[in-house]
């Protein structure tokens, strides 16, 4: 359990993997899943779960599979990939008696919630999800951006000191807007793990980029999207190199964006992706939400 009396700790079996996950605001009935992106930890969401859950609602920020403090994959090539990662969304559900819930995504936690509420993999989450928030995610990705991150992704560099890591993820997260400096620090402190010859590295399985080679296309998901019949919010990025401006305009006239239930915020002086911890990001995902039941 955590010393901070604004959340616990939790561990959990979905999909027979342990599942690390954190929880706000546990005494209220309305529920809110907040899910990180591809390279980092649930803790990323801890403004936006202090903001949501000082609102009513019940916070579940949980760490993927190979990220963070959930246990890590034995087979990478089969279970880092979106259909794994909606099976441990809906035992997620399942165990902690979630009915209905909203589902706010950075990134790939945003594809997770878009294949998770189209119910394409999981029919059970279909009639699940209530209204999605995506930040700075799209049913297409810039191949330019995905080559990049699979670059990157499965050779996370080494340092001899926290401070030097912190460092890298300063200037690597640079897009993801303005964060103070106890901000930077915690982002560090709560994505550092050390390995054996001491040096630290960021907290993930550097074997998740399988994703992006035994699963080529799985994060094209028109058809998931397409499939949608729920409010949509799109927080781009303004400067983001993932998703494209041409693809945002294709959400707004395709599945819920031709029911008018799509919109798209653009996210000033933010990359890829918004970080989640200001007013102006968290108080129209918190009226979003509102709005959407």
């Amino acid at each position: 359990m955590s010393l901070n009396p604004l959340f616990s700790s939790h561990y959990i079996t979905c999909a027979g993997r342990e599942i690390h996950y954190t929880e706000w605001g546990a005494q209220h009935a309305r529920s809110v899943i907040a899910w990180h992106g591809l390279a980092r930890t649930g803790r990323d969401m801890d403004e936006l779960a202090e903001h949501l859950s000082a609102r009513g609602y019940r916070v579940i920020c949980p760490d993927t599979i190979g990220r963070g403090l959930s246990q890590w994959s034995p087979v990478p090539a089969q279970e880092y990939c979106l259909s794994f990662y909606a099976r441990i969304a809906q035992e997620l559900f399942d165990q902690l008696q979630i009915e209905k819930a909203h589902w706010v995504g950075t990134s790939m936690g945003g594809a997770i919630g878009t294949v998770c509420a189209a119910g394409l993999f999981q029919p059970g989450m279909r009639q699940r999800i209530q209204s999605l928030t995506l930040n700075d995610n799209a049913p297409q990705l810039a191949e330019a951006a995905i080559n990049r991150i699979r670059a990157y992704a499965g050779s996370p560099p080494a340092f001899a000191t926290v401070l030097e890591l912190e460092a890298f993820f300063r200037q690597v997260y640079k897009p993801y807007g303005v964060l103070s400096d106890a901000q930077w620090r915690r982002l560090t402190e709560t994505s550092t793990r050390r390995l054996p010859d001491g040096r630290v590295t960021p907290h993930y399985d550097p074997a998740m980029v399988q994703q992006f080679i035994s699963h080529l296309d799985d994060y094209l998901i028109w058809d998931h999207y397409d499939a949608l019949n729920i409010p949509v919010l799109c927080l781009h990025g303004a400067d983001s190199d993932l998703v494209l401006r041409e693809t945002t305009d294709q959400m707004l006239h395709r599945g819920p964006g031709s029911k008018g239930l799509t919109q798209v915020i653009e996210v000033s002086g933010c990359g890829h992706a918004p970080a989640l911890n200001v007013p102006e990001q968290l108080d129209p995902v918190a009226a979003f939400i509102k709005a959407a039941g």
